[in-house]
């Protein structure tokens, strides 16, 4: 909409739609080169989808790698991006991520309170393509004090129960590698988590909410507080309704804000970092392969696309519509969102298969990977969408799988009413096909030939634990391969899988700036985009943890970087003047 003669409700230098890690980046850049900052999130909770994942950022050649016994180069990190991507993203955005995702971060914590550490055995998802490496890429945020947030706090958006202790209690990647598989000092950790948090008697009379952040929890509360810092307010429950155009760029927003429209003049630019639209069915049976649920996602129930559809209708281009962050996922009754199954599938003693009974993928594959190998797979009399994650007694008892805590910690006659109904179990696997619609003699095969080769610690078949990235969560006290160990004992368990999401990965298409790009191939002038609302300049793929927060907070730099040098023009001064 063209807002000449319009009323201005509000009025900022730079608009940033959504307040996930991309988003607060932006705005603090922004904020930090002399440009007022407005920050908007259409929910009544901030951190969007970055608030309930990892936390982590993939960024090649970043400035801890020495220091930690490593070594990269750009040059390296461009090949490997390259060649996981096919040669698919030739527009310059590998080599502008590449170069300035260090910057960023070196900005980032001499400017503000995140800090990152620099995983040295965490590898890429992709070791072994030229250029890849076994660690040190994927960068994790330092555990936050939430009491520097104060009452700011209570509105964050809560850690995904999957990775809290007991549903409650906040660990760190590396504390969550050792209790995975009780490694060495699992008993002490464990006691030193359970009164990490019970100690902190003040933030329990606050919430439950444990105050220790960490993951995607401490990179938004990180930010959050350098914001509150700056002075610098977030409008809640602000949900962007249209763009609006002065002149032939983009000046501002309509938006609806506690349930009264505002329009808001941005003097400079709009940042788009709303997130994808995983959340719209509509949108998911437009661009999505079939069969296809809003409800099998991992993400907050907010990224119905709008930020995408509002830069549609001024005549973006998109790219990779048809392509999803995947991950495969299950269903919890009572919770708002699926859990991603990121780590169980890799362990030992478990098979996924289709409804013939035959597995069809490696368990310990990236994620991504697992969810574009159920739709390949799908067919008739074979399904693949949703299938099945098949383990036995032992397994049951030494490992979590989705929402079960392990059966040492909580045996099945402890579980909860609401988790009664969430696996099947029968006393062999005849049985247990019939209750999951399996075929019986296809599963019976499929785990007597999976059994003989998991003895050897060879799969033949599709090569689980054969790669570095398969080993990392995989249990390093079963020999020979710690990602194989046979169906032995029962009872037999079964968990549904369904082809889940942590986001879509189409969206606008940008260029090296983040400026979105018009259908003509000329920039939409005043628009940017980051995040899940951009296409991804990972292409189709996922090269490394943090593949998705690193690239948003990245381009949220740059595309606040691009503002301060656009306002400084003599045309844009003259546009728009000072603030009013």
């Amino acid at each position: 909409m063209n807002a000449a003669g319009i009323k201005w409700d509000e009025c900022c230098d730079v608009l940033v739609i959504g307040s996930g890690a991309g988003g607060m980046t932006a705005a603090l850049r922004a904020h930090d080169l002399g440009l007022n900052a407005l920050l908007i999130e259409k929910s009544g909770e901030y951190g969007g989808t970055s608030a309930v994942s990892g936390g982590g950022i993939w960024i090649p050649n970043n400035h801890r790698i020495s220091a930690i016994g490593g070594s990269d180069s750009a040059a390296e990190a461009i090949a490997y991006i390259r060649a996981v991507t096919h040669g698919e993203i030739d527009d310059g955005r590998i080599e502008a991520y590449v170069e300035h995702g260090r910057e960023m971060v070196e900005y980032l914590e001499q400017q503000t309170r995140v800090r990152f550490e620099a995983q040295p055995r965490y590898a890429d998802y992709y070791p072994e393509v030229a250029g890849g490496k076994p660690g040190y890429r994927s960068m994790d945020p330092q555990p936050f004090d939430a009491a520097e947030l104060g009452e700011e706090f209570l509105r964050m958006r809560a850690p995904s129960p999957g990775t809290l202790m007991m549903g409650r209690m906040a660990m760190t990647m590396k504390e969550a590698q050792v209790l995975l598989c009780r490694g060495p000092g699992w008993l002490r950790l464990t006691l030193r988590v359970m009164w990490r948090y019970w100690k902190d008697r003040e933030g329990r009379r606050l919430s439950r909410r444990d105050r220790y952040l960490t993951l995607g929890n401490a990179l938004i509360g990180a930010l959050r507080c350098s914001l509150q810092d700056r002075g610098k307010s977030l409008w809640l429950n602000c949900a962007l309704e249209e763009l609006l155009l002065v002149g032939d760029r983009v000046g501002g927003a309509r938006v609806k804000r506690n349930g009264q429209m505002l329009n808001v003049k941005a003097r400079y630019g709009v940042i788009i970092a709303a997130g994808g639209f995983e959340r719209n069915q509509a949108m998911r049976e437009q661009y999505l392969p079939q069969p296809s649920n809003a409800g099998w996602s991992a993400t907050p129930p907010n990224n119905t696309g709008d930020g995408i559809r509002a830069g549609q209708a001024l005549g973006a281009r998109t790219a990779l519509m048809e392509h999803s962050w995947w991950a495969p996922t299950t269903h919890v009754q009572g919770e708002e969102k699926q859990r991603a199954m990121f780590v169980e599938r890799t362990l030992p003693g478990c098979v996924m298969v289709n409804s013939a009974g035959q597995r069809f993928v490696n368990e310990a594959a990236p994620y991504t990977d697992i969810v574009y190998a159920m739709y390949a797979n799908n067919r008739e009399g074979a399904a693949t969408v949703p299938c099945w994650m098949v383990f036995d007694a032992e397994f049951r008892r030494k490992y979590p799988c989705g929402a079960l805590l392990p059966g040492y910690a909580q045996r099945d006659w402890q579980l909860p009413v609401h988790l009664r109904d969430y696996f099947h179990k029968a006393s062999s696997l005849t049985e247990l096909a019939g209750k999951i619609g399996v075929d019986a003699a296809g599963l019976a095969s499929t785990v007597q030939r999976f059994n003989g080769m998991a003895v050897q610690g060879v799969d033949e078949d599709f090569h689980k634990g054969d790669s570095l990235f398969d080993r990392y969560y995989g249990d390093p006290s079963v020999k020979p391969n710690p990602c194989l160990a046979p169906l032995l004992k029962g009872p037999f368990y079964a968990v549904r899988i369904d082809a889940g999401d942590i986001g879509t990965k189409g969206g606008l298409l940008t260029d090296v700036h983040a400026r979105v790009l018009h259908e003509d191939g000329q920039p939409i002038q005043g628009l940017y985009a980051i995040g899940n609302s951009a296409a991804s300049m990972m292409g189709r793929t996922y090269p490394g943890a943090g593949s998705t927060i690193g690239p948003a907070m990245t381009f949220g730099y740059l595309a606040a970087n691009h503002i301060k040098r656009q306002s400084e023009t003599a045309t844009t001064k003259t546009l728009y003047g000072s603030v009013e």
